[in-house]
């Protein structure tokens, strides 16, 4: 028993926000966002679309390209949910038109990595098929007055259909999801959680996304990254040439090219949307294997190498066999 790929889909708010807007408003010089992270645009929801408004559309999209199979599971990686209480997955379901198991997964930028895992172990078990949704509105968790948050993070959504494919030798051919706590404070939120609860006496910012030491931040990610992925072509028995197509978490420009040199990848291999929509966290694997995806040519036998890494610090690699 193998699993696939049935369907795909992707969803970004209509907002459009350029670099010029937040370079102006941070009195930033021009140019100045996209020669740091490699970022143009990104898009930001409408003060009245919450997650499950942005994630179902993304959703809906990849149910109909896999002709809506019977779906067993509901899998939605979200840092920033309806609401703190009830998780939003089985709104999402229920909106849906489904009755499955429905959770959420709070790994921030590695959700979509810990979902599609778990994803793959359910299908192959249970024989039937996991919805899997990443999407985060991060626009409301910026600092606007902070330009490491603001050039970054942006809206969106990714989906995916995963399916049984019996006798196929395709799907999660390895994994390596890993955590550093070490790292747990350098990408946070201070205030919300049972740390620090809800207080009127609170200042704003500290409900805003904080991240300090941006280059540690930076070292920790690509050593993550690298040495996950160097574990799962291990796992598999391959090496960086055999990668047909290569999928990092959208973070930022330097990131993935520091990845991509110390893993020996070929550049032409590698799929993006940063330049267009930003940092959407969990979202932005997902959103480029639909959106950047459609004009790339997936064949039966194709290694895909996705890799993650963010708050917590969590990430990890995964090595998908089209």
């Amino acid at each position: 028993m193998g699993t696939r790929i049935t369907g795909r889909g992707h969803y970004a708010p209509q907002r459009l926000v350029r670099n010029e807007e937040i370079e102006a408003r941070l009195g930033l010089a021009p140019g100045w966002i996209e020669s740091r992270v490699g970022i143009r645009t990104r898009h930001y929801a409408a003060p009245d679309e919450a997650l499950t408004d942005i994630a179902r559309p993304a959703a809906q999209m990849a149910l109909e390209e896999a002709g809506r199979p019977d779906i067993g599971f509901l899998l939605l990686a979200t840092s920033t949910p309806d609401h703190l209480l009830p998780p939003s997955a089985p709104l999402l379901a229920h909106q849906l038109g489904l009755t499955c198991g429905a959770a959420d997964l709070a790994g921030a930028c590695a959700g979509f990595l810990d979902a599609l895992a778990l994803a793959d172990g359910f299908v192959r078990a249970q024989k039937r098929s996991v919805l899997v949704v990443a999407a985060n509105i991060l626009s409301r968790r910026i600092n606007p007055a902070d330009a490491s948050t603001s050039a970054l993070f942006g809206d969106a959504a990714g989906a995916v259909v995963l399916s049984p494919a019996p006798g196929a030798a395709s799907g999660v051919l390895a994994a390596d999801l890993v955590s550093d706590g070490a790292g747990y404070d350098l990408i946070k939120i201070p205030a919300g959680g049972s740390r620090t609860a809800f207080s009127r006496d609170l200042p704003l910012d500290d409900f805003s996304m904080h991240m300090r030491n941006g280059q540690s931040v930076f070292s920790k990610a690509v050593d993550m990254m690298v040495r996950s992925s160097e574990r799962v072509l291990a796992a598999a028995g391959v090496t960086a040439d055999d990668v047909a197509h290569w999928i990092p978490h959208q973070a930022n420009l330097r990131i993935t090219a520091a990845v991509e040199r110390r893993l020996g990848l070929d550049p032409a291999r590698g799929l993006s949307t940063l330049r267009d929509f930003g940092n959407s966290s969990a979202a932005t694997i997902p959103l480029t294997l639909s959106q950047a995806g459609r004009a790339r040519a997936f064949k039966p036998g194709d290694l895909c190498l996705m890799s993650a890494v963010g708050a917590g610090l969590s990430g990890g690699a995964l090595l998908f066999g089209w």
